[in-house]
């Protein structure tokens, strides 16, 4: 799970990251928002109506879901489970209500907060984007405070001051939680039970 603040670059960050390796992929979420320029459906997001969405939720659909800026967001039980039984990392973009939904179902994932090195940087990317008036952003900016609160919940704490060193640390941070013990043990089972069935 990775949570940052709008505008922290944790985005960025992700799709970098999972050009780099090909056993990670990013989890793709259910939202009632529209797209914005250039976001494709089943990639970016899957954009479901309101009615839609509701009916997810009745059906248990969603491992998490939550409401932020006034749409809601989830991520699908089903496709978390089909990717992860292929073998396949799966990184999650959610917000802090979302982290905490998710920890309680799958408690052995591993939690990442991304934090912005000031909030002037945070306003100056929020901007940067372009197509959010002035209200928008006044609004991300409280919110990126409250969402911030919420990182003593996540086991590592990044600084995104610099892309190159932040990506760094995402990456090792991955690389680590993939080599648990009870992830190695799945991947290498032929491999433990000839060495240990080779022992004097």
């Amino acid at each position: 799970m990775v949570s940052a603040p709008s505008g922290a670059g944790k985005t960025s960050l992700v799709n970098e990251l999972v050009t780099r390796h090909e056993d990670l992929a990013i989890s793709v979420s259910h939202t009632t928002r529209p797209p914005r320029p250039g976001e494709q459906e089943g990639i970016d997001y899957h954009f479901v109506s309101e009615e839609q969405f509701r009916e997810m939720v009745r059906r248990d659909a969603f491992l998490e879901h939550a409401e932020v800026f006034g749409n809601l967001y989830g991520t699908s039980r089903e496709w978390v489970q089909a990717q992860l039984a292929q073998g396949i990392s799966l990184i999650l973009e959610i917000d802090w209500q979302g982290a905490r939904q998710i920890r309680e179902k799958m408690p052995d994932c591993t939690a990442i907060f991304i934090l912005p090195p000031s909030l002037d940087e945070l306003e100056r990317r929020l901007r940067g984007r372009g197509g959010d008036g002035e209200e928008v952003i006044r609004r991300r900016m409280e919110a990126a405070v409250l969402e911030m609160e919420h990182y003593r919940e996540y086991e590592y704490l990044i600084i995104n001051d610099d892309f190159h060193r932040a990506l760094g640390d995402l990456e090792s941070v991955i690389r680590g939680a993939g080599l648990r013990r009870e992830l190695q043990e799945r991947r290498h089972r032929q491999l433990i039970a000839s060495l240990l069935g080779s022992a004097p």
